[in-house]
């Protein structure tokens, strides 16, 4: 059955390249600094859904329109002013004790019990033990950072007061300048962030500092413990601690301490300034004298002894680290396109590539809210780790992805202790996780498999472009290891002679039970490539090839059909009559899209399923990521036109904020899956994937775009 699939894949693994050029399709470089220079951002008013954030990959600093994080309680409910990192987590205190094993749920594998942690309903012990879980560790906020403003009559300013506002956003550089009045007066903000360590640096200009009616203030809260918010409590002053320590007339340090989380914030200013606090948990900053206050401000787990880099330092390091950002790796220009959808989607291009680097590059897996907002309780799913990271390759930077992959071999072992609990080989990855390795108690979740293979994804991506044995030794263990699983997690059928996945699974597409569902066309898709990689791998290292991946590989069932279209899962044969299997993420095009399919792939039974999805789909009940996807599957189809189509849809869910981050709802108001999905996705439809013989594959060739690109790879 995998013969050609085969094929394929030892002719890449020999170095044979079955694609088009990833070097470049234009005969002259791109002028980058103009590409990313007509994209920089402007706000004019204080809109909740324009916060501009400034960041490192590690630690993001967001801000309303004056520059700094004035008016937390108005963006609340928008794009959130939050301070967040990657070292920044807290738990309430456990105070009954509570042990994982207390929210399992056993279900019935193959004639064994296999405990999955579930969310429980009620109030007994179990559920609350699945309630603590779920919530703790939380991301926190690790602080406000604003400015506090007064009226001649000692009012304080408010959002109505200010005028004039003129705010922008130079992605060349990574500064945010913020102009605006209050009563007249004229006040100027330039924000940054420190390209290599957790330092947020601001000057500000006004006559307003000098006559005493503009200073600085940094607030903190308690973390509030909800799904999804800005994380911060400003209503249980006693939980926490907020101590001001006077270092010098230029430096104050706050301890901060939440039950047994502990971290500092240190200030440094370049002249003198008074540290006033003046509440519990809030510190001004006043300046002693001028008009003019430039401060760096630090956010550490622990004290640090080396100065902050000062206002000057941190303007110069970002500069030079965000100029060597945009001419490395990859690049796209539209310029000369006469479609008008052209300029948008070279600005969702930009965008993007500066709001995953600014939020989604540090050392572990991002949330899907990134580092401005907790969803999930701040923690990452791990199966949103392909969007989050796989174009970080594609783009020519595999570094920004390898950075968190020590984080899997961090938790190998939590991870193979979760695989052997259950009755497995290997390592079984979590899905909603935190730094620990965790698992997060989710009546779905848990149930999901389609993050178990994305390791050996990253590591091929990877070796793909770096193919040397130091890459093989690196990623081998982690490899082989999720193969183990994935080999002994498939199901052999007696009856029919196939190996099959599930039922007790969940696939991608959420909408099934797990105790009926059967062979998922995606999952089936991504275990097939998956071991196929594995196996690969062990080829190039000389080591003996795994006669179980072997078998599972050729013995997988192959996707499901109706005869003419093929289905969301063979435990759904009613998929075309059935609206209620027509919604969520249309995974079964990911199957041909995400993945490039195999010898058992009928590409015409696929194009008659994508004609007929694009018609018949629930798009409305669709996420951020499905509208890439299904472009990918357009793209191998040699459906062009139809890759436009889907990348730019107009639902509400494909909505790009002018700030660039992806909409979906009220709820999630950011979600940066999507942004890397445009990217992922832009990657194929210009340098192509393994097979791909035409020029630019997602861009009809009628004349109408114009589409320059360099340093961008292919994609499997």
């Amino acid at each position: 059955m995998f013969n050609l699939f085969r094929v394929v894949f030892l002719a890449a693994f020999s170095g044979v390249l079955l694609a088009c050029s990833s070097g470049g399709n234009t005969p002259r470089p791109i002028d980058r600094h103009s590409v990313v220079a007509r994209h920089g951002v402007s706000v004019t008013s204080f809109d909740t859904l324009s916060s501009l954030t400034v960041g490192n990959g590690a630690f993001a600093f967001t801000v309303d329109a004056t520059g700094l994080q004035t008016f937390p309680d108005a963006y609340a409910r928008g794009v959130a002013l939050g301070t967040q990192s990657d070292w920044g987590w807290h738990s309430y205190p456990n105070t009954q004790n509570y042990q994982r094993h207390e929210a399992y749920k056993t279900y019935v594998y193959e004639g064994r019990e296999v405990p999955i942690s579930i969310q429980h309903k009620g109030n007994d012990r179990k559920a609350l033990a699945g309630d603590y879980f779920r919530v703790n560790p939380h991301r926190l906020h690790l602080g406000l950072l604003g400015l506090d403003m007064r009226h001649a009559d000692g009012r304080v300013v408010s959002m109505a007061d200010i005028t004039d506002v003129q705010q922008s956003l130079d992605l060349w550089t990574g500064i945010i300048q913020s102009r605006f009045r209050v009563d007249g007066s004229p006040v100027s903000v330039t924000t940054v962030c420190h390209p290599d360590a957790d330092v947020v640096s601001v000057r500000i200009a006004s006559p307003l500092i000098e006559s005493g009616l503009l200073s600085v203030k940094l607030s903190f809260g308690y973390p509030t413990g909800k799904h999804t918010d800005m994380a911060f409590d400003t209503l249980v002053p006693e939980r926490h601690r907020s101590a001001l320590t006077v270092v010098s007339p230029t430096h104050g340090r706050i301890a901060r301490s939440l039950d047994s989380t502990r971290y500092d914030v240190d200030v440094q200013s370049l002249t003198p300034v008074r540290f006033v606090q003046t509440d519990h948990h809030q510190i001004n900053v006043q300046s002693a004298s001028g008009e003019v206050l430039e401060l760096s401000v630090r956010y550490a787990p622990e004290s640090a002894a080396d100065a902050l880099p000062l206002h000057e330092a941190t303007l110069a390091a970002s500069k030079v680290a965000w100029e060597q950002f945009w001419m490395s790796g990859g690049a796209v220009d539209f310029s000369g396109s006469s479609d008008p959808r052209a300029a948008e989607l070279e600005r969702r291009v930009v965008l993007s590539q500066y709001l995953t680097r600014v939020q989604c590059a540090g050392i572990y897996p991002p949330q899907e809210t990134g580092l401005t907002f907790n969803s999930w309780f701040g923690k990452f799913h791990l199966e949103m780790d392909w969007w989050h990271g796989a174009h970080f390759v594609l783009w020519g930077r595999p570094e920004l992805l390898e950075k968190r992959l020590g984080w899997y071999r961090s938790v190998f072992d939590v991870a193979k202790a979760k695989a052997a609990r259950q009755g497995f080989e290997g390592v079984r990855w979590g899905k909603m996780t935190d730094p620990s390795g965790g698992d997060s108690p989710s009546s779905i979740g848990e149930m999901l498999i389609w993050q178990q293979p994305h390791i050996i994804y990253f590591a091929e991506l990877i070796y793909r472009q770096r193919s040397d044995s130091a890459t093989l030794a690196r990623y081998a263990d982690l490899v082989f290891a999720t193969a183990d699983f994935m080999a002994s997690f498939a199901r052999w059928d007696e009856t029919r002679a196939q190996f099959v996945l599930g039922p007790n699974i969940i696939p991608a597409q959420e909408c099934f039970k797990p105790e009926t569902t059967l062979n998922p066309p995606f999952e089936l898709a991504y275990w097939a490539y998956a071991l196929n990689v594995a196996i690969g791998w062990q080829q190039r290292m000389g080591l003996p090839v795994t006669d179980k991946w072997v078998k599972v590989r050729d013995g997988l069932a192959p996707l499901a059909s109706d005869g003419d279209k093929y289905l969301v899962a063979e435990s759904s044969p009613d998929t075309y009559t059935n609206p209620a299997w027509r919604r969520d993420h249309p995974m079964v095009l990911g199957a041909f899209g995400m993945m490039p399919g195999s010898a058992s792939l009928d590409t015409a039974m696929m194009a008659r399923t994508f004609d007929h999805l694009m018609n018949d789909w629930d798009w409305a009940h669709t996420w951020g990521w499905d509208y890439p996807m299904t472009a990918m599957c357009a793209t191998r189809l040699g459906k062009p036109a139809d890759a436009i189509h889907a990348l730019l849809m107009e639902v509400q869910k494909n909505t790009y904020l002018p700030n660039g981050h992806n909409y979906q709802d009220t709820r999630l108001r950011i979600y940066l899956p999507g942004n890397g999905g445009i990217l992922t996705t832009m990657a194929m439809m210009c340098a192509g994937y393994d097979g791909c013989t035409s020029v630019n594959p997602g861009f009809p060739n009628d004349g109408t775009w114009t589409v320059r690109w360099e340093g961008l790879n292919v994609m499997p």
